[in-house]
């Protein structure tokens, strides 16, 4: 075989050969020295080959193993091949001369070549770089995709591994922000909010994760900010919805808030996903909750950022268009019911009981004195549009500061364009409450930043809604105000106000008219109005007493039939429960039957089909080693270009052949080079020795001149440094010469009193030293004598015993004596 396809083949084999051994049942005991190398000699094979469903099966074994005996090398062994595979892509990537070029025809890393793509890679120009730069990046960038999700797949609702689930979940989303993998990213998203549900599904299991637990919460909520922030940077703005979804989700599932760091910060991201909506309302609803969160939680805060804080607040909600008020048969119609859901829907994210208003914010910024709170410059702005009445210098004033502002502060640019739309529909309101009618010309010239046609279509929507009341006489050129009284609003116009319009004029009169004549009926006939309200109540009481006891026993019945209804329904329930529920355990142990079976069948079917691998693979090994040890002999040149399987296909005598042949003429071009090379060796070396002896004479000559000038100079320079030398060395002396009478001095004086504190330590040492001995031996004296003692004691004390005992035997023998006589 080839090197590389031998390499190939062998990392094959081990990888196969490591998996393995991971399955087998005798090796279910874990042990660290033994399982740890194999994973991870398994796993690196797998990163060279590619192989990222064999990783995920010996992950998964691993898992097995080391879930309840040591998940700290489970976790080690994880990250290694995460960046293992990394380093490979980043490798590929460097390899590849522009990394997000050659992944941007790729949509799907799960399917890299479609039809469509093959079509056009035959007609398409790109060079032969480019192709294989794209062959280089693109496998390695699947496969660490493929990385990414099976590991999280099998981390998934695991409290042992939690924070590594987290890690590798941020990990795989700053994957798709590296190389722009959108679709990636959405199918990220989609496993990542699976796996939450299926932890809130099987919270009863063993090693589930707790979301009550505050810490297991915290993590939940970091990563999901973190693949906010990433699906804002990618642009996937439905994404970004899905992911404020989930984190309301889960801050509904805390049972306290979360950081005020992290709260902010999710705050920021909405109001940014607001303005990528053109959302102004739930926009600045959310620069609203920052800044209250900042203002009350951040003491540090200096007062530049609450300035650039309140500034955003005001500028957000002074560019929300200004609302369609709605007749009170559109309520009642309710022909906004979507639209509101999803209202009701925004606001439940930014923690809010009901869907906000333009009215409601801008008395929320007035209670919290946010317009006093902004930058100088921005301060008249909100008097200007929401409290002063004056049409004629509305526009002009707002671009004048919208203007300077843009200049000053770049970030505040994205909201002058809609202030000045608000400026425009304010100012046509104003005029409204002034004028009959004028002329489009006039009102154009109030408007410095407009033009008539702009204008037109500005105002013709609020003029369709009624929410302005105009009419626009192209004949005349002319804007003329007020409305007919078949259709009228209810609801007053916000902003300032002089006087009310025509129509809202007249039907407050009629209701004034309606008061005032109910008010003359009273007090023309007050007895009147008693007598019907005395006649009124009569008949009341005596319908209610005809009817009385009828409803009471109704009613009576009607509990009677309630309850019944209520117990039928309850049993009906609870034998369709239990029902329900032998039908489930009836399924369950059907299914756990067959699946014991299939695992039965699988088993078997994997050991026959190991058996029969292993008897093919016994017989490959013997075929190839026959043919190792003839390349042995013959080497491995001869069998360049074939493959392994027609080397096992060749017989031994054609092997033989083969190789004999090669060699045979090896050994004939070897001669015929050999002889070249001598015969050039030869003239070349003869040509040679008569060009360089007239060279070497002449360098040698050279040389020697260039040694004796080099010598004379060496050893003036050196006769030189020995006379300074020699000077210095003189002077040196003669300094020291000064000193050495005080030397001599100092130095007698030092070995005097050195000598002395030496006789002082010897005296004091000897005085001791017969102080111990005349205490030693004043002991041993002591301790001699008390021998003697006891010694002289015992001896008295035995003569005694002595003395007794042969007075006892005397007086013994006396009464022997005596027996006989007596």
């Amino acid at each position: 075989l080839p090197p590389f396809l031998r390499k190939q083949w062998y990392q094959r084999r081990v990888a196969i050969t490591a998996g393995e051994v991971l399955r087998m049942r005798r090796h279910r005991q874990y042990q660290h020295d033994l399982h740890e190398p194999i994973i991870t000699l398994y796993l690196s094979l797998c990163v060279e080959l590619k192989k990222g469903h064999a990783a995920k099966e010996g992950l998964y074994q691993y898992k097995i193993l080391t879930q309840n005996t040591d998940i700290n090398s489970l976790e080690k062994v994880i990250r290694r091949f995460v960046q293992t595979a990394e380093n490979r892509a980043e490798e590929a990537s460097k390899e590849a001369k522009s990394s997000k070029g050659d992944m941007a025809d790729v949509e799907d890393l799960d399917m890299l070549y479609t039809p469509e793509s093959l079509m056009l890679s035959t007609v398409s120009g790109e060079d032969d770089q480019d192709r294989a730069d794209r062959t280089v990046l693109t496998p390695w960038v699947k496969f660490l995709w493929e990385v990414y999700r099976h590991v999280l797949d099998i981390l998934k609702n695991n409290n042992k591994v939690e924070k590594l689930y987290q890690d590798m979940a941020q990990l795989a989303f700053t994957f798709c922000i590296k190389y722009e993998r959108k679709t990636e990213f959405r199918k990220l998203s989609d496993s990542v909010r699976n796996h939450l549900n299926l932890i809130i599904k099987h919270s009863h299991q063993a090693n589930s994760i707790n979301l009550n637990d505050p810490v297991s919460l915290q993590l939940h909520l970091d990563t999901r900010l973190y693949q906010l922030d990433c699906a804002i940077k990618i642009s996937l703005w439905q994404e970004a919805i899905k992911t404020i979804n989930d984190i309301h989700s889960l801050m509904q599932l805390s049972k306290k808030k979360p950081k005020p760091q992290a709260l902010a910060n999710y705050y920021k991201k909405q109001a940014l996903v607001f303005s990528k909506a053109n959302n102004r309302l739930f926009e600045a609803c959310a620069l609203m909750k920052h800044y209250q969160l900042v203002f009350d939680q951040k003491k540090t805060a200096t007062v530049e950022e609450k300035q650039m804080l309140a500034s955003g607040v005001l500028m957000a909600t002074l560019a929300i268009p200004l609302p369609a008020s709605m007749s009170e048969n559109e309520k009642y119609l309710d022909l906004q019911n979507s639209t509101k859901d999803k209202n009701m829907t925004l606001a439940s994210y930014l923690d809010l009981q009901h869907a906000p208003t333009r009215e409601t914010l801008i008395a929320d910024i007035v209670k919290q004195g946010i317009p006093g709170k902004v930058y100088p410059e921005l301060q008249p702005l909100f008097k200007i549009l929401e409290v002063d009445f004056q049409p004629l210098k509305l526009c002009s004033l707002v671009d004048t500061m919208l203007k300077e502002v843009e200049k000053t502060y770049p970030d505040l640019t994205s909201y002058a364009e809609d202030v000045r739309e608000v400026a425009v529909l304010r100012l046509m309101r104003q005029l409204a409450q002034v004028y009959d009618k004028i002329s489009i010309s006039k009102v154009v010239s109030l408007i410095p930043y407009i033009e008539p046609l702009e204008l037109e279509l500005l105002i013709i929507e609020p003029a369709k809604t009624l929410d302005l009341q105009l009419r626009i006489d192209h004949s005349t050129q002319t804007f003329i105000f007020g409305s007919t009284i078949q259709y009228q609003r209810e609801e007053t116009t916000s902003g300032p106000t002089v006087q009310q319009m025509p129509s809202e004029m007249f039907r407050n009169q009629l209701v004034l008219l309606y008061n005032a004549l109910n008010k003359s009926v009273d007090l023309i006939s007050p007895a009147m109005k008693v007598q019907a309200k005395e006649g009124l109540r009569h008949e009341s009481i005596s319908a209610y007493m005809k009817s009385a006891k009828r409803d009471q026993q109704n009613m009576i019945k009607r509990k009677e039939m309630i309850e019944n209804r209520k117990e039928y329904y309850e049993n009906l329930n609870t034998e369709k429960e239990r029902a329900e529920l032998q039908e489930r355990e009836k399924t369950r142990r059907e299914a756990e039957k067959a699946e014991t079976k299939r695992r039965d069948e699988e088993e078997k079917r994997r050991t026959e089909e190991r058996s029969a691998r292993e008897e093919k693979h016994k017989d490959k090994l013997l075929k190839m080693e026959k043919v190792k040890k003839l390349m042995e002999q013959l080497g491995e040149k001869p069998f360049e270009g074939l493959t392994e399987d027609e080397l096992l296909e060749m017989e031994e005598e054609e092997l033989l052949a083969r190789g004999i042949e090669y060699m045979s003429k090896e050994k004939d071009d070897l001669k015929h080079k050999m002889k070249q090379v001598e015969k050039r060796l030869d003239y070349y070396t003869r040509a040679q020795r008569l060009v360089e002896i007239p060279l070497l004479k002449e360098e040698w000559e050279k040389s020697q001149e260039d040694d004796k000038i080099w010598w004379e100079e060496k050893e003036a320079a050196r006769i030189e440094m020995a006379i300074k030398k020699r000077e210095y060395d003189i002077s040196t002396r003669k300094r020291l010469l000064r000193m050495k009478d005080d030397k001599d001095a100092f130095v007698a004086s030092i070995l005097s009193q050195k000598e002395m504190q030496h006789q002082e330590e010897v005296n004091r040492f000897e005085k001791e030293l017969m102080r111990v001995r005349e205490e030693r031996k004043e002991a041993k004296k002591q301790e001699i004598l008390k021998q003697l003692t006891e010694k002289r004691r015992k001896e008295q004390l035995a003569k005694e015993a002595e003395e007794k005992r042969k007075k006892k035997e005397k007086s013994t023998d006396c009464d022997s004596a005596l027996i006989p006589l007596l």
